[in-house]
């Protein structure tokens, strides 16, 4: 019989926009925890790899439905049928957070894995007009369940959750946002292999199939089963009530510039350099430089506040991109991009964990895919721009702005001493 671990409560802090909830210093020393410990938690492997492969459509649809209807309608139409899965699954995050905080995330993501899956495979197994195609591409993208949200929000250390300690629960942030990039790299690389060898509707399929297992896989554990939000009302606007986290996710918006702007401007490289395999490798070198980056980060413990790593990691984002800049020819663009990808997955797990510190608990899974859809609208506003101004200029620009935000405009109050840590066990 399982037992969850139940953590001792302290009274809930204000969830207002005003209220002055503090992000904690990082875990000292003494309280470091390592992967092996982490990934010994009951659960926590399944839910790390349940997730990863539940989430492989996020970078396998957009070219799985590229390869399908290209012929048929177009690269034009492809391309915008491409982008629409993206921008709807931005639009559908936050929405299936929210029910996934307030129905559980059994009910929420189970059904919304199903319809996604539905949808994909009712692109080829439907009538070949676009129209139609739009219509399936859009319920896909909206339905895709939140399942990086809502596993962020079984990281926590509140009841029912998985991380015994704030330690654990640091650590297992890094591992998340480090393996992530696996994501970005094995993604296309399944969907170029299944076109070849059976077809471009075989590969679309398999999309729709491996969402779906990914989903089973997280919400068959008993700890997903059993995860439930604080109770309490909803606000309307939800997490973006909150200054702090509007301060955040807007600078998550530039963060995510530079990152969808990459494969445009590598394409862009090869032609430069005569290069056509740049394309493809520099987005590869920058997923597995963020990985190398990230395992390392997390690998040990760093003094000071996490608001305060959030905008050094900011400005060390905005100088990786420099290099890149400066490339003059493929040997250095590749040494270039992984120097860039290195800062990015510590930046986007201590964003998460700043983001979890001043999420209202009866919202944090809502507030955490609020923060993946304002990277993801960053992405697709840097995929855009760098087809309209292809300059690697664009690159540390985005980075800047959103580092800069942070630098004006903290997520905590400044000022304010470093507090002390809650007991262990308590809900940030």
């Amino acid at each position: 019989m399982l037992t969850l671990r139940r953590a001792p409560l302290r009274p809930p802090a204000p969830d207002g926009p005003d209220a002055d909830t503090r992000t904690p210093p990082a875990p000292s020393g003494e309280d470091r925890v390592g992967y092996r410990e982490v990934l010994r938690v009951p659960y926590a492997g399944r839910l790390l790899v349940g997730t990863l492969i539940g989430r492989l459509p996020t970078a396998m649809a957009p070219l799985a439905l590229l390869v399908v209807t290209a012929d048929d309608h177009g690269y034009g139409t492809a391309s915008a049928l491409a982008a629409m899965y993206l921008l709807a699954s931005a639009v559908g995050g936050p929405l299936s957070g929210r029910l996934a905080d307030r129905f559980g995330q059994t009910t929420a993501f189970t059904a919304g894995a199903a319809l996604s899956t539905l949808a994909l495979v009712a692109v080829v197994a439907g009538p070949d007009r676009p129209s139609w195609a739009a219509a399936c591409v859009l319920v896909s993208g909206v339905t895709r369940p939140a399942l990086e949200s809502g596993l962020r929000a079984l990281w926590g250390t509140a009841p029912g959750s998985v991380m015994p300690s704030r330690a654990h629960q640091r650590t297992a942030l890094m591992l998340d946002g480090a393996s992530q990039e696996l994501i970005y790299i094995a993604g296309p690389i399944a969907v170029v292999s299944i076109a070849v060898a059976a077809s471009e509707q075989a590969a679309l399929l398999a999309t729709a199939v491996v969402g779906l297992v990914g989903t089973v896989l997280v919400v068959s554990t008993p700890v997903s089963r059993a995860w439930r939000a604080v109770p309490g009302r909803v606000e309307w606007l939800g997490p973006i009530r909150s200054a702090r986290l509007r301060t955040v996710y807007l600078a998550m918006v530039g963060i995510g510039v530079p990152i969808g702007a990459i494969t445009p401007l590598a394409v862009a490289s090869g032609d430069r350099f005569h290069a056509p395999t740049l394309g493809g490798l520099l987005p590869a070198v920058l997923s597995a430089g963020a990985v190398l980056g990230g395992l390392l980060y997390g690998s040990r413990t760093w003094p000071g506040a996490h608001d305060r790593h959030l905008t050094v990691l900011a400005w060390v984002f905005v100088a990786g991109w420099l290099p890149l800049m400066a490339a003059t020819g493929p040997a250095t663009a590749v040494v270039a991009a992984a120097v860039a990808g290195l800062p990015m997955a510590a930046l986007l797990s201590c964003a998460f964990t700043v983001t979890g510190t001043l999420a209202p608990g009866r919202s944090v899974t809502e507030a955490y895919a609020l923060l993946v859809a304002a990277l993801d609208i960053g992405c697709a506003l840097g995929t855009a721009l760098a087809g309209l101004l292809p300059t690697a200029a664009l690159l540390p620009a985005g980075a800047a702005a959103g580092a800069l935000v942070l630098a004006v405009r903290p997520p905590t109050p400044i000022g304010h001493p470093s507090v002390t840590p809650a007991p262990e066990g308590a809900r940030p």
